[in-house]
């Protein structure tokens, strides 16, 4: 079973809400070495945190962070947008290039680059970080780069499992930080969530349900779409 106990982590997004609680996490299961990294990466205090400046959305900035980690072991994709709407016919098309960018081309972008330093190492992982709404498309361009990523994460997984490579994709609905400040309902506790996708990584498992919600959505899958969106019945006839 893949273990933290001596990894060698890499967070992308890692200033976030979620991103924080990653890296220390990571160190609390006995990572040797974290590199956190952000657009404009900050002063960690702590010599097992290296800050290494990254936009996934650069194939530049990639090209650099594969350079500058080339012993990662375990590869977090968190770094993700938003939208300020949730029509997929309204976003602006800076909305949806930034979303597609980030939540899709980025992560899998990244995953390829560093796949042959994983492939290299024994009990490597790539950890996706989806999203409830990778099954639910109410959120516009974000469920549909939620999606794809889904989607990519399955393709990764198969694709590297012969060279031992651990895919986890990860699914959550609102987790209680910026991001989600606008959500009302239940949310995920960041701390609550990081320690449930490294409880299933080190158990093996090859996705999470984080919450009852995504368990709830990926069990109506298999129902008619009037089920899933029963917002449609108010259209027929």
């Amino acid at each position: 079973m893949p273990s933290l106990d001596g990894a060698v982590v890499l967070v992308t997004g890692a200033n976030g809400g979620i991103g924080t609680h990653f890296v220390r996490e990571a160190l609390a299961r006995g990572a040797a070495k974290v590199y956190a990294t952000a657009r404009k990466p900050r002063d960690w205090h702590d010599e097992r945190i290296v800050p290494l400046a990254l936009d996934i959305t650069d194939p530049a900035s990639i090209r650099a962070a594969v350079a500058a980690a080339p012993d990662v072991t375990v590869l977090v994709n968190n770094a993700g947008a938003s939208v300020s709407s949730a029509g997929i016919l309204t976003h602006t098309d800076e909305e949806i290039r930034t979303n597609v960018e980030t939540n899709f081309l980025g992560p899998l972008f990244l995953a390829r680059a560093f796949a042959p330093i994983l492939s290299s190492r024994e009990e490597s992982v790539i950890i996706d970080i989806h999203s409830l709404l990778s099954w639910y498309a109410v959120a516009g361009i974000y469920s549909a780069t939620k999606a794809a990523l889904w989607s990519a994460t399955n393709s990764l997984r198969l694709e590297l499992a012969p060279a031992g490579v651990h895919v986890v994709g990860v699914h959550v609905g609102y987790v209680d930080t910026p991001m989600a400040a606008h959500a009302a309902g239940p949310k995920t506790q960041p701390a609550d969530l990081v320690r449930t996708v490294f409880a299933a990584v080190e158990a093996g498992e090859y996705e999470v349900l984080a919450d009852e919600a995504s368990a709830q959505v990926k069990a109506g899958l298999s129902a008619p779409i009037e089920a899933l969106y029963p917002q449609l019945a108010a259209t027929d006839g």
